[in-house]
């Protein structure tokens, strides 16, 4: 008789043993989850610091031989070379839709670069884009973006002339440096549309604090109802 009221007693007593381990399993999930990402903020955060200081403190040079740092400020001289012109689609400025002229330039010293013009309107319309171009030596100066990372590209990067991502590759020619030229001053240029993608690190910092805090209530709740699962466990049994 003994033996089956202890048996009857663990049995009523193992469901709710499962809800609590899977209660404490859920919500450690949980507060280890907000942990985490709150520590990916805060280094994106820093991340971004370095990157503003290095904008910041980036150099100004002229037609360098060595690769220039991201965020450089550079001067060339020479001539585009007008007939490899294509074009970055689906920029805006304004509201306003139109594609982004990307000219081969041939400094000086006969390296070539990829400088980037601005902003050309053409509407919703698929025609190729028609920009003109100064043709003899001119003098440009801009800002230098080097290659990095890029989001997917789903289907051919190249339409006709016109690219859906800046790629060196989409030219049969030999850059001098892998990256392009944002052209701010000089022929050629168009009204700009591109600035630095950078979200200010105190945003990070909000999105940190966000995410700790989630997961310092996630910490209390799991606490709190960890230990009335633990005493109307205690109770059935």
């Amino acid at each position: 008789m003994q033996h089956s009221l202890d048996v009857s007693r663990y049995q009523h007593a193992r469901p709710g043993r499962r809800r609590q381990c899977l209660w404490w399993g859920l919500w450690s999930l949980l507060v280890g989850l907000g942990l985490a990402l709150g520590a990916w903020q805060w280094e994106r955060a820093a991340d971004k610091r370095d990157y503003l200081e290095r904008l910041a403190a980036a150099p100004r040079l002229e037609a360098p031989r060595e690769t220039p740092p991201d965020g450089s400020r550079l001067t060339l001289s020479g001539e585009y070379l007008a007939d490899r012109t294509l074009f970055l689609d689906n920029r805006t400025r304004e509201g306003r839709l139109g594609v982004a002229p990307l000219t081969p330039f041939r400094d000086d010293h006969g390296r070539l670069w990829l400088v980037q013009r601005g902003f050309l309107e053409t509407g919703p319309s698929r025609d190729t884009p028609r920009v003109d171009t100064p043709s003899g030596r001119v003098t440009l100066e801009g800002r230098w973006q080097a290659t990095g990372d890029e989001a997917p590209l789903f289907g051919p990067n190249r339409e006709g002339r016109r690219l859906q991502r800046i790629r060196q590759g989409a030219w049969d020619l030999a850059f001098a440096h892998a990256g392009w030229l944002h052209l701010e001053s000089g022929p050629g240029g168009l009204p700009g549309w591109w600035t630095p993608s950078v979200m200010p690190p105190s945003r990070h910092l909000g999105y940190a604090v966000q995410w700790w805090g989630l997961a310092l209530a996630a910490l209390a709740t799991m606490i709190i109802g960890g230990r009335r699962l633990s005493r109307a466990a205690a109770t059935r049994e």
